[in-house]
C-alpha cells in the first residue's frame, strides 16, 4: 500500500502542473454536494482537496475549513489559488496515516478520492471524525457492473462532451492534461456500486448512495 500511495502521489503531482481551473467532471457535482450542506458550517474538512476548488466553496459557509491532499504539488497551487480565503487551511497529509480527530467536523467531504483507500476503515474515521448531527458528502467513482450502468456510462459520453464544450470552449482537455490522467489510470480501480451499498449500509446506516451520469456515485450521511 506504500508504494501504491508513492504512484499515487507522483501521478497527481504530475496532474497538479498542468491542471487548468474550470469545469471538470467533479465541479458539475459541486452544487449538488452543497446543496445536501447545512446553510453554515463552524468546522469543515475536505479529504483529497487537489487544488482546492471545493474547499474555497466550504469556505464561503465555514468558519474554518481543513483541506487534506497527499500531492505536495496540489497544496502548493491550491494555497496559491486561495489567498483570498484566510480560514482555509491546506496541509498536505495521507488520509491512510492522518490521526483523525474525534468529533471535530460538522462537515466532511471528499472527492474523487475514497476509490484509492480502503473503503470501511476510511469511512470508520470520518465517521468518527463527525460531530453529532454532522454531514457526510462524498462524490466517487464507480467500476460498471450490468446493462443499467453500460446504459448510463454511453449517455454520458455526449452530455460529457457538450458540458466541456459548453463551460470550457473545448471538446476536450489539452494534450498533456489528458495524458497526466491516462498514466494515472493505468493503476487505478474502482468499487461497483453493489460494493458501496453493502460497505454504507454496515458502517453508515441510513446513508443515500445515488449513481450521477458523469461516471460518479455520492454518498451523503448524517450523523445521529
Amino acid at each position: 500500500m506504500a508504494e501504491s500511495m508513492l504512484k499515487i502521489q507522483a501521478d497527481f503531482d504530475r496532474i497538479a502542473l498542468v491542471s487548468r481551473t474550470g469545469w471538470d467532471h467533479n465541479s458539475h457535482y459541486h452544487d449538488f454536494l452543497l446543496k445536501q450542506l447545512p446553510p453554515h458550517c463552524t468546522d469543515a474538512l475536505d479529504i483529497g482537496c487537489g487544488t482546492g476548488a471545493f474547499s474555497r466553496l466550504l469556505a464561503r459557509r465555514s468558519d474554518r475549513v481543513l483541506a487534506l491532499d497527499l500531492s505536495p504539488q496540489m497544496i502548493r497551487i491550491a494555497k496559491e489559488r486561495s489567498e483570498q480565503c484566510s480560514n482555509i487551511d491546506f496541509q498536505v497529509a495521507d488520509a491512510m496515516t492522518w490521526q483523525f480527530p474525534t468529533e471535530q467536523f460538522d462537515c466532511v467531504a471528499s472527492i474523487a478520492t475514497l476509490h484509492h483507500l480502503p473503503i470501511e476503515p476510511t469511512l470508520l474515521k470520518m465517521k468518527e471524525t463527525l460531530k453529532i448531527s454532522g454531514i457526510l458528502i462524498i462524490l466517487d467513482l464507480f467500476q460498471e457492473e450490468g446493462p443499467s450502468d453500460v446504459l448510463t456510462s454511453t449517455l454520458a459520453v455526449p452530455a460529457s462532451i457538450i458540458s466541456r464544450l459548453i463551460k470550457t470552449g473545448r471538446l476536450r482537455e489539452p494534450r498533456e492534461v489528458r495524458e497526466a490522467w491516462a498514466e494515472h489510470g493505468r493503476s487505478d480501480s474502482y468499487r461497483t456500486l453493489s460494493q458501496i451499498r453493502q460497505v454504507c449500509a454496515s458502517v453508515l446506516p441510513g446513508a443515500r448512495v445515488k449513481k450521477h451520469l458523469l461516471w460518479r456515485y455520492s454518498i451523503v450521511w448524517k450523523k445521529k
